[in-house]
């Protein structure tokens, strides 16, 4: 059996779920199961054999061949009962006991790229009531199902941080309505890392953990994402990080990459690896949105080619790049919190699915938003359209199937997926080609780390 693209092996005693993946080196594939996390490097004759091929018999003695079977069954790759589907497909009523507060529309940054065109929209701002009602919505849920902890997040189509007075009283209403219910609460924030010296100590204090957008060497940082007054935002962020690192803090660094930037990617890396602590760096194309929608596309090859080259040089350092849809290792149906009943609350107290609809005003706030805050400061939901959101998973995606990628990309982003095709069925992105090489790139690391023959999560 010839294999040059990536197939589903439905042979009689293979795993379910097994695929077939082409390398460059000649005679080469990878075999893996990603309900299993397993994968091994196999040839063309070990293929024949599990396809059950009369091509194999000239390659393979009989023992050579029954002892290949065995390694096989071993690896739960021949003979094994079927893994049942991850995660589950979410139904009833929403109970989340999760809320992402979209504080405000106004920030103190012009990014050129910004998806939210901040500062040519008007500014909405997020009530305390609102932030309150949101919190004892989750609050009412954990006890309901018996959870012992409530997440909050800092998020929007702005800075949150520039909502400061809200942020801080919905988080000790939060924290003493916890203390009341005998329940633990986290905090997390997504934020552009430009502080004044009091937030960062309340930060350092109370948020769990912070994600700072941050793209790399000053030139490109004060480029693509200046201040209000047009000056470079690179002095004030890294005063941040210095200063998250002389505590010891936990954030993480979000970096986005535009066409014209991407050959820099390296270098932008070595630059941040080399000054700074971050628990986690992600990297991604920019999204073509809001300001940035008429841009170049940074969802290349030369993008793939570039992260690699950076994803060497952290490593180097002792660090890890991450993509958002390239997760070997794990098994899901969902790539996000829109199929899970994420819980996002936008400043006119709209229910919203996704992070990109931070307003009632968003391209695709209809789709999306999919519930409102009543007066009496409880929530309603429109069930039909949740169960629509719920259905977007990549185990429901046609398109999705032969792809090895599925179980863990799990569809992609939907917000995306959705401004391409609108109600048209899912077929393919340009990402979808950048999600198979950087998985395909974690698979054969895992490979690599287990010694080289194959990976099974979990095996010493």
């Amino acid at each position: 059996m010839a294999v040059d693209q990536t197939v589903v092996m439905h042979t009689n005693g293979v795993a379910d779920n097994l695929f077939v993946i082409p390398l460059e080196s000649r005679d080469r594939y990878i075999l893996y199961a990603p309900l299993r996390h397993t994968a091994v490097i196999v040839n063309s004759a070990a293929i024949n054999l599990l396809a059950g091929s009369e091509n194999h018999i000239d390659q393979f003695d009989n023992s050579d061949s029954d002892e290949f079977i065995e390694f096989m069954k071993s690896l739960e790759l021949y003979d094994a009962v079927d893994k049942e589907l991850p995660d589950v497909q979410y139904s009833g009523d929403p109970k989340p006991s999760h809320v992402t507060l979209f504080l405000t529309t106004a920030c103190n940054l012009r990014c050129s790229y910004c998806y939210a065109s901040a500062g040519e929209t008007a500014v909405e701002n997020m009530s305390i009531d609102t932030a309150r009602s949101g919190i004892d919505q989750v609050i009412k849920n954990a006890l309901e199902t018996q959870q012992a902890e409530i997440t909050i997040a800092y998020h929007g189509g702005g800075e949150p941080g520039v909502n400061w007075r809200v942020l801080k009283q919905s988080y000790e209403y939060a924290q003493q309505l916890c203390h009341q219910n005998r329940l633990s609460m986290r905090a997390g924030m997504a934020s552009n890392g430009v502080f004044r010296q009091h937030q960062i100590d309340w930060i350092i204090q109370h948020i769990s953990g912070c994600s700072i957008s941050f793209d790399g060497q000053p030139a490109t940082q004060d480029l693509l994402r200046p201040l209000v007054n047009g000056k470079g935002s690179s002095k004030r962020v890294e005063e941040t990080f210095r200063y998250f690192d002389q505590h010891d803090y936990a954030y993480a660094i979000r970096m986005t990459v535009t066409a014209d930037h991407i050959a820099s990617l390296p270098d932008s890396i070595e630059y941040i690896v080399t000054r700074f602590n971050p628990q986690q760096i992600q990297v991604e194309p920019a999204y073509q949105m809001g300001r940035w929608r008429d841009a170049p596309s940074a969802e290349t090859d030369q993008f793939i080619a570039c992260y690699r080259e950076a994803s060497l040089i952290a490593q180097n350092h002792g660090h890890r790049l991450n993509f958002s849809a390239a997760r070997a290792g794990i098994a899901t149906q969902h790539f996000c919190g829109i199929s899970r009943d994420n819980f996002s609350l936008t400043p006119g107290g709209s229910v919203s699915a996704c992070f990109e609809t931070f307003s009632e005003q968003s391209e695709l706030a209809d789709h999306f938003i999919y519930g409102e805050k009543e007066r009496d400061g409880g929530f309603s939901f429109d069930l039909g359209k949740l169960q629509q959101l719920r259905n977007h998973t990549g185990n429901n995606s046609k398109f999705c199937e032969a792809c090895f990628a599925r179980w863990s990309c799990a569809g992609d982003c939907h917000h995306k997926n959705r401004l391409l095709y609108g109600d048209k069925p899912f077929a393919g992105t340009d990402r979808c080609h950048i999600i198979r090489e950087l998985t395909r790139d974690q698979i054969l690391e895992n490979i690599r780390s287990a010694g080289g023959l194959f990976w099974k999560q979990g095996s010493h």
